[in-house]
């Protein structure tokens, strides 16, 4: 049996449910006039496949303790996040439309005033350290839950994430899953020009990491990485290699869109091209 079917929704779903999510995501930036779109399209088959396939979270058992976590610390993409939780039912679709509208609790970072929302983000090289303390705290706890960070590869940077993956290790947190958006491009260029962080794979085997690399745009393949358990006693990290702006072509690659918005031209070509790939995996436009 495949893994997609073991775990009760086939690949075909994923992919379709990827590509509605990333119009979604274009349809919400679109309508703000802001937010992160390079990054919330280059995350997104991550997230489809933690929520739908991997995590045990729900909208009825987000108040259980033995929960899955999820802390998105690169909170900027958080249009990303927003339209997976509104799938799932966290909170009604249309309250996405009020993103960063004022009195709106839809911003440009996480925050817990969002339903389905674990902890508040957006000043980069925090959330790993968050992910250590939840995981020794259910430890502590006697619980087994897994706690998944998402990170981005310009993010690594930041010295608190590598103090975060020194501790992770030191405590023999196998229980901790990070994960890094390696889409190779961050506000201001190329991450390897900006500040290179590479070799990510033997720099965190180093810090006594468990790693694995993945296509991040490959649901099955996701899913094989974030499902089998890594080596008792450490904590795993999962590279992901992606492309920012993924599923739009004029998007894909390109540093403008780290943070650019369609204009209405942009747009329509784009939501074109996401229909014409919806079609062609028997999704509907």
């Amino acid at each position: 049996m495949s893994a997609s079917h073991a775990l009760g929704v086939s690949d075909r779903e994923l992919m379709i449910k990827s590509l509605e999510y990333r119009k979604d995501v274009l349809r919400i930036i679109s309508h703000a006039g802001a937010g992160h779109t390079g990054g919330s399209l280059s995350s997104i088959d991550i997230l489809n496949v933690l929520y739908n396939r991997v995590m045990r979270i729900s909208p009825a058992r987000f108040d259980q303790p033995d929960r899955d976590r999820y802390i998105q610390s690169k909170g900027h993409c958080v249009e990303a996040l927003y339209v997976v939780l509104a799938d799932l039912g966290f909170f009604p679709r249309s309250q996405l439309t009020t993103l960063c509208e004022y009195g709106s609790h839809f911003i440009g970072h996480p925050t817990r005033k969002v339903p389905g929302v674990e902890h508040n983000t957006g000043a980069l090289g925090h959330g790993l350290a968050f992910g250590v303390g939840l995981a020794l705290g259910l430890r502590h706890d006697d619980l087994r839950n897994r706690v998944f960070v998402l990170l981005g590869d310009g993010e690594l940077a930041e010295g608190s994430v590598w103090e975060a993956a020194m501790a992770a290790a030191h405590y023999e947190l196998d229980q901790l899953v990070a994960i890094v958006d390696r889409n190779r491009l961050q506000i201001t260029g190329p991450t390897k020009d900006v500040l290179s962080s590479e070799p990510l794979e033997s720099k965190f085997g180093a810090f006594g990491w468990h790693v694995r690399t993945v296509d991040g745009h490959n649901v099955a393949a996701l899913t094989n990485a974030l499902t089998v358990p890594p080596p008792q006693g450490k904590p795993m990290v999962l590279l992901a290699d992606t492309i920012k702006g993924k599923g739009v072509s004029f998007m894909e690659g390109v540093l403008k869109w780290h943070h650019g918005v369609p204009d209405v031209d942009e747009y329509r070509r784009a939501m074109e091209e996401l229909g014409a790939a919806l079609r062609q995996v028997g999704g509907h436009q």
